[in-house]
């Protein structure tokens, strides 16, 4: 059994020359040899030969695209402006716009509310009928600096993909009862 850092291969697959695809008992991706490495543009930001399954194994894909199926070639496509945008910019000359890269716009999101207090933490009120009790801090930073709590109108309530803004001009301070487990007062 072939060893790599994700431990003993249970299972090795040849796509290409110098192009294998190990799996392990708990996880897996490529190993490229000398020679197919060289064909990996280096601003990809990988710093060695191996490419773990969950995400820079779309690299690989990227890098030999006749070695893969028009579908993985897609998802490779997408999975490189979503969690490597700003290698994919560089190496596929593109540049991605807002909506197109899930790590580019959790960027813009963190820049554009960085002083604002986001939800951290949330929990319907049992004091606080038709509340949502949250405990923010600014930026969504945890451990910088003491959070807030806020109530928040149940239907009002939707964090998004980054989380839910409070508003001050509406979302009320709240140090009343709580309904946070190990926080009874």
């Amino acid at each position: 059994m072939a060893r790599r850092p994700w431990g003993p291969a249970q299972v090795s697959t040849r796509y290409g020359d110098g192009v294998v695809f190990h799996s392990t008992a708990s996880h897996g991706g490529f190993a490229l040899d000398d020679a197919a490495l060289v064909m990996v543009d280096p601003r990809w930001g990988i710093d060695g030969r191996f490419f773990e399954e969950d995400a820079d194994w779309a690299i690989v894909a990227f890098s030999f695209p006749k070695l893969f199926t028009a579908y993985e070639r897609k998802r490779a496509d997408e999975i490189l402006r979503n969690w490597h945008p700003d290698g994919y910019e560089i190496v596929a000359h593109a540049r991605l716009k807002p909506g197109e890269s899930w790590v580019k716009d959790e960027r813009r999101f963190r820049r554009l509310h960085a002083r604002d207090w986001i939800v951290i933490s949330a929990v319907t009120s049992e004091h606080q009928p038709g509340f949502v009790e949250c405990v923010a801090t600014r930026g969504a930073q945890r451990g910088h600096g003491a959070g807030r709590r806020f109530l928040v109108p149940c239907d009002e309530y939707r964090p998004g993909p980054f989380g839910f803004v409070i508003d001050e001009a509406r979302h009320t301070p709240y140090d009343g009862p709580s309904s946070f487990v190990g926080d009874r007062r």
